[in-house]
């Protein structure tokens, strides 16, 4: 099987729109943050281009400025803060970094490997942002736009930057004696910072077995949706179990009858919150003034509340196996328990369901209240 490192980053955030990219092939919309972070890409790509002399910030921004794309937006407010952004991003970097000071050894380098055991090989895709040559080794770095940016031990974590070293130690086998001096990081353009981090021979090998397993839920097809705040910019949303009913309108699907179904469904779960909370505050002060006044009953223009002790019991798996499997009962029992027990109790014999009753102890007793009326 092929997967690109993007596709499997994909399946991990959620398996059903993975089966939407790349098994149905149904096209999403690239969203404005997508486009936006593609044209920083790009940017970084021409900063670091090796030539004579590395292009200026002026020259920077004047091929940020080409290949600004204003109609993504859906407000001119909108496009000039992002747009604005992206400027800040730019100049933010240059302060920061010289890039005729880097000694770039690949930009956008796409590499494919293989992983698994012989006979059942896979190719693992992708592109790594840039490498560079340092003092003592090389430095893999992977540039992101989003807003937040992480603590350290998600990037000591980073199965994208585990890959990427994966990939650089194919091309370059006899760099892995070197590993100590191998590091990989992501450097966050909206912040300003990089945060770096090193792996080890058994992350390396971690990150083979995640694929793996990975491979084998795509292969017996495990596609559940799977909700997150990502949601929020997929463009599989009209088509998607969780949240297609959203564009009930466009779709012109329900009636009137249904809608209102729905609102009366949501407004009873709320009541029936609110009147559980309420019920338990009164069970309280009931069973205060019982204890109070030693009774047992309390009598009402319309009913009475008696207390009544609920039991629960626990029970020796073991034993209950012992019993059960010479005669054939025990594969009937998934949840061992006294309702799953009654369901087999009347075939037994005497002397087996005696012995039953004899593995159960008292875990729990608690106390509640029961109505009569009248």
């Amino acid at each position: 099987m092929r997967i690109s490192f993007s596709s499997f980053e994909t399946y991990q955030n959620c398996p059903l729109k993975y089966k939407f990219q790349n098994i149905d092939k149904i096209k999403e919309p690239k969203s404005k943050e997508a486009i936006f972070g593609s044209i920083l890409h790009s940017v970084m790509k021409f900063v670091h281009t090796p030539g004579i002399l590395s292009p200026s910030l002026d020259q920077a921004m004047e091929f940020f400025s080409n290949l600004w794309n204003a109609t993504i937006f859906e407000n001119p407010d909108e496009e000039r803060a992002a747009f604005s952004q992206g400027v800040r991003m730019i100049q933010d970097y240059y302060k920061k970094n010289n890039p005729a000071k880097f000694n770039i050894v690949d930009l956008e380098s796409r590499f494919q490997i293989e992983i698994g055991k012989e006979g059942e090989k896979h190719i693992v895709s992708g592109i790594i942002d840039r490498i560079d040559k340092t003092e003592n080794g090389f430095e893999i770095i992977d540039y992101k736009t989003t807003k937040k940016m992480p603590a350290q031990e998600k990037v000591d974590n980073n199965m994208q930057l585990s890959v990427y070293l994966q990939a650089f130690l194919s091309r370059y086998p006899s760099e892995r004696k070197n590993l100590s001096n191998l590091k990989v990081s992501l450097y966050f353009l909206k912040h300003g910072v990089k945060l770096s981090a090193q792996r080890t021979e058994e992350q390396l090998q971690k990150t083979e077995g995640k694929f793996l397993e990975t491979i084998r839920l795509i292969k017996e097809e495990h596609f559940e949706p799977q909700i997150s705040p990502l949601c929020d910019w997929c463009g599989y949303q009209n088509i998607c179990p969780m949240w297609k009913h959203k564009f009930k309108n466009a779709r012109k699907i329900d009636t009137e009858e249904i809608n209102r179904s729905i609102q009366e469904y949501i407004d009873l779960k709320s009541a029936i919150t609110i009147t559980r909370n309420r019920l338990g505050k009164l069970q309280q002060k009931i069973f205060q003034y019982m204890e109070q006044e030693g009774a047992d009953r309390v009598f009402g223009e319309n009913g009475i509340i008696a207390k009544s002790k609920r039991k629960t019991y626990g029970y020796d798996k073991e034993k209950i196996k012992a019993l059960l499997e010479p005669l054939g009962f025990w594969e009937e029992i998934t949840k061992i328990d006294g309702i799953a027990l009654r369901g087999i109790l009347e075939v037994l014999p005497f002397e087996v369901r005696k012995s039953l009753e004899e593995t159960k102890t008292l875990e729990k007793e608690t106390e509640t209240l029961v109505v009569k009326k009248g």
